[in-house]
């Protein structure tokens, strides 16, 4: 038996359904203000960006020993192993062995190189930003495993986790829209045929 408020509420909900047919409750959560969703975009995109920029910025200087964090004469093209002195000298924690045991393999070298070249230009670009994203979350993720699970100024939070939490925030956001090329190559032939890519 309903009550007389249930049945005033009742009538209140179908008077506003009547004279509004569009709203359906499928409606009703709350959207973002179109203004609000655009600058949030553009932080998105900025971290996007940003997060490219250090993965391609290693790639380069480790390929070409800019001189920054690989000393002038000892990259990648000169020679050099980009992995050889960190799988070395700078794992630490539980893993520490597995890590070390990868040092001077070619494979390695190559996945490692590769890696941060892809990561750094799909996200620069914003073309591919998912696969991009995830595939440098994990490398965050293996660096971090490698030689910070025990960081030096916190009990287990640093910057490789952080990192990694953005991009997955940007792989699901898929900022590639803003400030980048994915709007216009999520309409190719490619993209269409492999959504992942966008």
């Amino acid at each position: 038996m309903t009550t007389m408020i249930e049945e005033k509420v009742m009538a209140e909900v179908e008077e506003t359904l009547r004279r509004a047919p569009e709203i359906t409750v499928v409606d009703a959560p709350y959207e973002v203000p179109e203004e609000k969703s655009g600058k949030l975009d553009y932080i998105w995109a900025a971290l996007r960006i940003g997060v490219g920029w250090t993965f391609l910025w290693a790639f380069l200087d480790k390929t070409f020993a800019l001189g920054f964090a690989t000393e002038a004469g000892k990259g990648w093209i000169d020679g050099g192993s980009p992995t050889y002195g960190y799988l070395t000298f700078a794992t630490k924690g539980p893993f520490a062995d597995f890590f070390a045991g990868m040092a001077g393999s070619v494979t390695v070298e190559w996945l490692f190189m590769v890696g941060l070249l892809g990561i750094g230009m799909t996200l620069m670009l914003g073309i591919g930003v998912r696969v991009g994203a995830i595939s440098g979350a994990v490398m965050l993720v293996l660096m971090y495993a490698s030689s910070a699970i025990l960081p030096e100024h916190n009990p287990f939070l640093d910057d490789h986790l952080i990192n990694a939490v953005i991009l997955l925030g940007i792989a699901i956001g898929l900022p590639g829209y803003r400030l980048g090329v994915g709007r216009y190559f999520a309409k190719s032939r490619l993209a269409t045929r492999f959504p992942l890519l966008k």
